[in-house]
């Protein structure tokens, strides 16, 4: 499952903000929206460097609880060895730490997989075990996807601007049906490692078109949300 990091690193630094004027609306948030806001921006304002001195003891503290969190719930049965080994390749982490890999997207990424798989277990772990349809001898790595999908829903939802202005963003709910239309696209695409770039392209234009639905007030609203509970 290892192999050339050259095209994940770029998924980082790649533009993906190009907006078109007429997509552009005015939107009053409520109070409640505010705060819920303003919250999500402090979880994204929490980085992660183990070079430095002040991520090495409380956020390096909470790191390590999510990862043996996040482990447990992927591995119920199977004892982790330690916070840098080459059991995390199981999960699709690229090397022996975790912590490289989403090192570039922030601690909330490593947040957003514990989230899933304790809010979505069945789901989860049909995507950790790719259970579903005709797998390619290359997969896709799991846990790396779930870092960019973070990333592609930060930039897609513009929650690092002062506010969003586009139907996506202004349509913003905690969605995790992005990782679900990850696979299925995989699938429909029948991708191998090296298209990975093209599936996560896919699935943001994908994901895009659906929050720009007119009517979408709630997860439930959108089409994708099905492929949780399928």
């Amino acid at each position: 499952m290892v192999g050339p990091r050259s095209w994940f690193s770029g998924l980082f630094y790649r533009s993906s903000n190009k907006r078109q004027s007429s997509g552009e609306k005015d939107f009053t948030l409520t109070f409640v929206q505010e705060q819920r806001l303003l919250k999500l921006k402090e979880r994204l304002n929490v980085p992660f460097d183990e070079t430095r001195p002040d991520h090495q003891v409380y956020i390096f503290y909470l790191i390590q609880e999510a990862l043996r969190a996040l482990w447990h719930a992927s591995f119920p049965e199977t004892e982790i060895t330690g916070l840098i080994s080459e059991q995390w390749k199981d999960m699709g982490w690229q090397g022996p730490n975790p912590s490289t890999d989403f090192r570039g997207c922030g601690f909330v990424s490593l947040e957003n997989l514990l989230f899933y798989a304790r809010t979505y277990p069945a789901s989860f772990q049909r995507l950790l075990f790719k259970q579903d349809g005709m797998r390619a001898t290359w997969e896709y790595p799991f846990a790396v996807a779930g870092v960019n999908v973070s990333f592609m829903l930060i930039q897609m939802l513009e929650l690092q601007s002062e506010r969003p202005k586009s139907l996506p963003g202004i349509n913003f709910i905690k969605i995790l049906s992005a990782f679900e239309m990850v696979d299925a696209q995989w699938l429909a695409m029948r991708a191998s490692y090296m298209q990975f770039k093209e599936v996560l392209e896919a699935t943001k234009i994908q994901l895009e078109r659906e929050l720009s639905l007119e009517d979408i007030h709630r997860i439930q609203d959108l089409p994708a949300y099905n492929l949780l509970y399928k």
